[in-house]
């Protein structure tokens, strides 16, 4: 209850207070700032996915802003040859406003990408956003079959059944391409699963199936026993290095990181920038307030 009223009040402090805090996880307000990290990365034997931090417009102008931002993401890339691709949440380009001009935003987005052999994930955003960012992936990777993948969440009660159903489609015969995280955002527990094993035991179940059925998977997770048992699947399953990859968000659990390219495992880190950091940060603590306490650290503890 304390770290939820922390939480709600950090919204409403000076900026740079929370930018001591922030700044670990978010690599600058400048795409030249994305650019030095991403270079950092791959030198570190890391590749990247760039997110340009915003969501939610209210006006569909709003979106070309963002839409040219990721195509000069992806124009650098190939001219710097830096190893990455982009993630970007369809509530910046209007799928909360117009379906169709949000289809259209990316799909110029992904023509970009095609043009420099690149790719693109869509992120899955709360469950309002659900059908309609799984209906969105399928009409693109019909269109784009190997430049396009999405995001799911295991801690939904549907992500299993929504992987099959894609898996079965007859409308779309392209490669499926995930990424698999425990979930974010504060959900009912009537659509979501609540218990930290319980949420673990499901994000191993999902994984599996898709391990198991020739699809491309990103093992998005921190949770060092989901790690250890990701490996364990792998090595069972005997799954080639070129049908998966580990994925960590930038500032986060870096030693378990380093660990994991240092045994060989492939691995792409999520290196969000923009200046719409303080909005991203202090949503994230209130939908994560159990993070204030590493907060109170960053701002009040010398190092």
């Amino acid at each position: 209850m304390i770290n939820r009223m922390i939480a709600g009040i950090l919204p409403y402090m000076p900026k740079k207070l929370v930018w001591i805090f922030s700044k670990k996880y978010i690599s600058g307000e400048n795409m030249s700032d994305a650019m030095r990290e991403s270079v950092r990365l791959n030198a570190e034997g890391c590749s990247v996915t760039l997110d340009v931090l915003g969501e939610h417009i209210n006006m569909l102008s709003e979106a070309e802003s963002f839409k040219t931002q990721y195509i000069e993401v992806i124009e650098q890339f190939s001219s710097r040859k830096i190893l990455g691709n982009i993630s970007l949440k369809p509530s910046m380009f209007g799928l909360l406003l117009d379906k169709e001009v949000c289809y259209s935003n990316i799909r110029d987005i992904l023509q970009v990408a095609v043009k420099y052999d690149n790719f693109i994930r869509i992120d899955m955003e709360d469950s309002t956003c659900t059908d309609d960012e799984i209906a969105l992936y399928n009409r693109l990777r019909s269109e784009f079959p190997n430049h396009v993948g999405l995001v799911l969440q295991a801690y939904m009660h549907r992500t299993l059944g929504d992987v099959k159903a894609m898996m079965s489609d007859p409308t779309v015969s392209s490669p499926l391409n995930f990424r698999l995280c425990k979930g974010i955002y504060i959900e009912d527990k009537s659509i979501a699963f609540k218990g930290y094993q319980e949420v673990r035991d499901h994000y191993l179940e999902d994984l599996e199936l898709m391990l198991k059925n020739n699809i491309y998977v990103g093992i998005a997770t921190h949770d060092r026993y989901l790690v250890d048992q990701a490996i364990l699947l792998v090595e069972k399953l005997q799954i080639p290095k070129e049908r998966y990859e580990f994925q960590m968000l930038f500032g986060v659990n870096s030693n378990l990181r380093r660990s994991l390219v240092k045994r060989g495992f492939p691995m792409r880190v999520y290196v969000p920038f923009g200046t719409h950091w303080f909005s991203y940060s202090t949503r994230r603590l209130k939908e994560n307030p159990h993070m204030v306490w590493h907060i109170l650290k960053a701002l009040f503890v010398r190092g």
